[in-house]
């Protein structure tokens, strides 16, 4: 028996023994592998910086090839996850361009004596704000005032995001098989109303403003005629800007719009239904072409054996190194871009403590003159929203001046966190107002029941065991309406004394409803109409400077995480691709969008300005 128990020991000591070295073996094994992973990345990043530098030779042709969706910034990807994302093979489906550097790049070729051509290929293009594609309208119209330089577009297939870009060009050529599909603006959204019925889910809406329709798919199976009413008046205030900046720069009418089937299919059977024809016929496109066909032309028209191609990212990667050795003073540029949250947010949203920090950096640094505050944004949490408002008045204080420059959308908080500007600059096209305020409870006691699941049990107030499991108390509903009221009285408040207009006036142009930057304009929500240029020219003069830099301000990042990004870094993956998805998960990736954005809503009191209407991409 002891002979057996003594057995037994050493069949566990040695067990453990064994399990003790495959760990063992496990950990160094792992701490082998990533050391030789850093190894490669410092032999692939000294091999890199022996690679020949980028020259712009004379004669070039600067081919503009955006790939992605156009933003003010980009959103923040961790350099490690990108870089094992890229080694895995799966590449991201979502690249992004930043509006700067291809204003940048369009405005440095119109100088560029190496440049004499532009190539535009907008065939992965993604669905952009239209107040960005009017910057980028602008500055190739000035591209040509400018250097009277030809521009060239090709495509396969023209959406209508990647169209207005291609109406200002020269000449558009289009594929034999391919189509140019332009088909207005819309607002369309799921409801949810009785599928959350059928799943016994109470939702609890507070909020003010006849307009403020962001809650309406809990409340509604469809659109309720006053959302309808506020939507289709800026929807129409966008097509219309849209129609009248294609028709001009292609010189033709308006009416060669098509917003009846009737007529698209009348003249679609002139064709014999050939989509390429269609687009030829009414002076869409220019030439039809196959690739083989564009690339001789390309060859013969503009190469000439003499011209050669250099790629936008190689482009901007030479004319970015360029400097002032003279220091100057500076226009700070702080970015407010993505739904507003509370506490802290990496690049593509906007957390209250982040973007206060930034504005706190800009506000702290002498050699910063004035700011340049750039909002899009759909808004979010109002908590955040003030602390972000109470930034800016504390740089008013200081004496520097703030202008906001509004991109495609700065509403609800996004149009909170600009009225204690100085100055707000907006697009005609930008999507701003919407000055109201919600707040939403789901409870789920039906639900539980129905599974067998109740809750119960005691509390000292009223107010203890406030839950999600628990039917609300109506009293408790009340407390709620009353804040939001609160919060709205706030709203109409803050925007009246800072627009020098009464609380009267502000709340019948605000109630939730949204405008468009031209009608805010007439309405007094805004003070100038322009660029973004233009509003960075006016907080150089708010700060008396003629000669000054432009600086983004961005988190400062210590030695480690400069080292760490800058070696990832250099294997960033290049976005070739740009997948598309089959309509079916169209649908799935909207519902998934709509969720997360509601998930991560996280306002300490639950108070939100929102607009849910500005995404209408």
């Amino acid at each position: 028996m002891e002979h057996q128990l003594k057995k037994n020991k050493n069949w566990i000591k040695d067990l453990f023994k064994a399990c003790w070295g495959v760990l063992n073996f496990t950990r160094s094994a792992i701490l082998n592998i990533l050391f030789l992973i850093v190894v490669v990345l410092v032999i692939g990043a000294i091999a890199a910086s022996g690679e020949q530098p980028i020259i712009v030779e004379a004669n070039s042709v600067l081919k503009l090839n955006l790939v992605g969706e156009v933003v003010e910034e980009k959103t923040y990807i961790d350099p490690y996850s990108e870089f094992m994302a890229d080694a895995m093979g799966n590449n991201n489906d979502s690249p992004e361009v930043l509006l700067t550097d291809i204003l940048a790049s369009i405005k440095s070729a119109a100088n560029d004596n190496r440049i004499n051509a532009l190539l535009l290929d907008v065939s992965r293009l993604r669905g952009t704000g239209l107040s960005k594609l009017q910057e980028i309208g602008h500055a190739l119209k000035q591209f040509k005032q400018i250097s009277d330089k030809p521009i060239l577009v090709y495509g396969d297939y023209y959406s209508q995001t990647q169209y207005y870009l291609a109406a200002h060009a020269d000449e558009i050529i289009l594929h034999p098989m391919g189509a140019v599909a332009i088909d207005g603006f819309g607002r369309y959204r799921m409801y949810l109303k009785s599928a959350l019925e059928k799943l016994k889910v109470n939702t609890h809406i507070f909020r003010v403003g006849t307009y403020k329709s962001a809650v309406e798919p809990f409340l509604r199976d469809d659109m309720s005629e006053a959302a309808k009413t506020a939507n289709q008046q800026w929807l129409g205030d966008l097509w219309s800007e849209y129609k009248s900046d294609v028709s001009t720069a292609r010189q033709f009418e308006q009416s060669n719009f098509d917003e009846q089937l009737t007529g698209l299919l009348a003249k679609l059977k002139n064709v014999n239904g050939d989509l390429a024809q269609f687009a030829l016929a009414n002076s869409w496109v220019d030439k039809l072409m196959t690739h083989q066909e564009f690339e001789q032309y390309v060859d013969n028209q503009w190469l000439n054996q003499k011209n050669k191609t250099i790629n936008f990212n190689d482009y901007l990667s030479v004319t970015s190194q360029q400097f002032n050795p003279i220091e100057l003073d500076k226009i700070g540029i702080v970015v407010a871009k993505g739904t507003i949250y509370n506490g802290t947010r990496t690049p593509g949203d906007i957390g209250g403590d982040s973007t206060a920090k930034l504005l706190k950096q800009a506000r702290e640094d002498d050699q910063i003159k004035a700011i340049v505050l750039r909002v899009d944004s759909p808004g979010g949490s109002a908590f955040a929203s003030e602390v972000i408002r109470n930034e800016i008045e504390a740089i008013k204080q200081a004496g520097k001046p703030i202008i906001v420059s509004m991109s495609s959308m700065a509403a609800s908080g996004g149009y909170w966190i600009s009225a204690s500007t100085d100055e707000i600059w907006a697009s005609t096209t930008t999507i701003t107002g919407s000055i109201g305020i919600f707040g939403m409870l789901t409870t789920f006691e039906d639900t539980l029941t129905t599974l067998g699941v109740t809750t119960d049990g005691v509390g000292t107030t009223e107010m203890a065991g406030f839950s999600p499991t628990r039917a609300l108390n109506p009293a408790m509903g009340q407390v709620i309406q009353t804040a939001i009221e609160h919060g709205y009285d706030q709203f109409i408040g803050l925007v009246a004394q800072e627009r020098n207009m009464s609380k009267s006036e502000v709340d019948n142009i605000a109630q939730g409803r949204v405008w468009s930057g031209k009608k805010a304009f007439e309405l007094g929500l805004v003070d100038k109409l322009g660029f973004y240029q233009d509003a960075i020219e006016s907080a150089a003069d708010h700060a008396g400077l003629s000669d000054y830099q432009v600086t983004v301000v961005k988190k400062q990042l210590t030695p480690y995480q400069v080292f760490i990004n800058d070696l990832f870094a250099t294997y960033a993956p290049q976005i070739t691709v740009n997948k598309n998805n089959s309509p079916m998960m169209d649908v799935f990736n909207s519902i998934m969008k709509e969720t997360k954005t509601w998930a991560q809503l996280n306002d300490p009191v639950g108070m939100y300005l929102y607009c849910y209407e500005c995404d209408i991409n």
